[in-house]
């Protein structure tokens, strides 16, 4: 009589399964401590039956990450063009080789034709002062909230800052603007109503502690109806600095969004100094930009906490290409007409519907987002697909296998809309694959079976076997779904 043998016996030494040239592969581009730990899931997964002891090492690598980042590809479909949550606005084709260019060692702070030190990040700089020709000098921090704090605790600690009630914002994530300027030791002067300041509101305010005004583009939300507020125009000429916050970084008019302020005009109408950010309507890497009089500016640069708000290479680098290079994914996005997304839609919709998926192609609305062009729509045209596809588009196996980037779209009526608004036209076939491939997820997730059989035909009983897009192969997606 032979004893039954306890199968997690048989389970592979970890570092028999780490001899496989697959792990050891990936070991010199991830690291040891994440292939080790794909190969300790695993080797759980066969102690607990899951797989047999033989799949040890097949379900370590196809576990393993693409990179040894844990940040996710993304489409975004939400039909916001500047999501902060999916990282604000995706960097253009030459600003991401810019990135991968500075990634090693550069020149960006040193004079290769002297050998002496030079200027840090000088051809961002200047690249950012050509773009705002009204600027006498320009600055680049790690975020718009850093520029704001930079100048109030350069120009105004122990002084006052004359705000309007109706601008005394909240940024997001509730970090609201009293509580940041207040944290560098100026006091706020609140003058006006949340609905109506005039010109005598400032006027009144000033004294002997004040630093100067801000005037604060209320850029994610609108107020209507019985309002008034005062131009940057009319408050310059109270002599006294007036520091703008356009928020969300347009540096010259926008013919889409007129009313949207920006940089070069604010500061021909007498503002001393202008803060934006660069991730957003400019379509660059997270950076704050400060432009205005040389002096100010000169001031604020060499200011001690200048330092511990300076940006890197990699920022630099994306910033000059974005600034120098062809029109961002987000200025792409805000231009394309609605005619031509529907069209999109349609020839998407006809490939995907004679899979078998439920897909139609449906007029949308869209936003530009990031605090720019509140209370705007785009025209826009969207995937209309059933709800209970989300998750699996979101997280799906073949996401979390890498094979496919994630798509984040939006719920209305019961059905998910996959908004191609911000989806550039490249990503139409990613998109496209992406749906099969979650199609094909949830059908098997369905099936009776927890896992294909190894010998699967079209005939075989499981009928998740016959769905679209699904190979007969070890549940691998086929060319026509890649």
């Amino acid at each position: 009589m032979v004893a039954n043998v306890d199968p997690r016996r048989q389970v592979p030494r970890t570092d028999v399964v780490l001899a496989d040239p697959r792990l050891v592969a990936a070991r010199e581009l991830l690291g040891g401590a994440l292939v080790k730990a794909a190969v300790t899931r695993a080797q759980d997964l066969a102690r607990s039956g899951a797989i047999s002891p033989a799949e040890v090492a097949d379900a370590a690598a196809a576990a393993l990450p693409k990179t040894a980042a844990s940040l996710t590809p993304v489409i975004n479909a939400t039909g916001v063009i500047v999501h902060t949550n999916l990282g604000r606005a995706p960097l253009s084709a030459a600003a991401r080789d810019a990135v991968q260019a500075a990634a090693g060692c550069t020149d960006v702070e040193f004079d290769l034709t002297s050998g002496r030190r030079s200027r840090r990040g000088a051809g961002a700089l200047g690249a950012l002062a050509r773009a705002v020709p009204a600027a006498g000098a320009v600055h680049v921090v790690n975020n718009n909230a850093a520029a704001l704090v930079l100048a109030a605790t350069a120009l105004a600690a122990g002084r006052e800052i004359i705000v309007s009630r109706g601008e005394l914002i909240e940024i997001g994530d509730r970090f609201r603007l009293p509580d940041l300027l207040e944290s560098t030791g100026a006091r706020i002067r609140e003058v006006g109503t949340t609905n109506r300041t005039a010109l005598p509101d400032y006027r009144q305010a000033i004294g002997p502690d004040t630093a100067f005004i801000l005037k604060v583009h209320p850029s994610n939300y609108v107020i209507e109806g019985f309002t008034a507020s005062v131009s940057v125009a009319e408050l310059a000429g109270l002599d006294v600095l007036v520091v703008g916050d356009i928020g969300s970084g347009l540096l010259r008019p926008s013919p889409v969004l007129p009313d949207e302020p920006d940089a070069d005009t604010w500061l021909r109408a007498g503002a001393g100094l202008v803060t934006a950010s660069g991730d957003k309507l400019l379509g660059g890497p997270q950076a704050g930009l400060l432009l205005g009089e040389p002096e100010t500016v000169t001031r604020l640069a060499r200011h001690p906490l200048a330092r511990a708000l300076r940006v890197d290479k990699l920022t630099l680098a994306a910033l000059e290409a974005t600034l120098n290079g062809p029109l961002p994914p987000v200025t792409q996005a805000m231009t394309v007409t609605g005619s031509s997304l529907m069209r999109r839609a349609e020839a998407l919709a006809g490939r995907l519907a004679p899979a078998g998926v439920d897909c139609r192609a449906v007029p949308a609305d869209a936003a530009v987002g990031g605090g720019g062009g509140p209370g705007i729509t785009l025209p826009s045209a969207a995937l209309s697909l059933p709800e209970r596809l989300a998750p699996g588009l979101r997280s799906g196996a073949a996401v979390r296998r890498g094979d496919m980037p994630a798509v984040v779209g939006r719920v209305e009526g019961g059905r998910l809309l996959l908004d191609l608004r911000a989806v550039a036209p490249a990503d139409d076939e990613r998109l496209a694959g992406a749906v099969l491939a979650a199609v094909a997820d949830r059908q098997l997730r369905q099936c009776t079976s927890s896992r294909p059989p190894a010998t699967w035909t079209t005939a075989s009983p499981c009928w998740c076997a016959r769905s679209p897009g699904w190979s007969r192969t070890a549940g691998k997606q086929n060319s026509a779904a890649a």
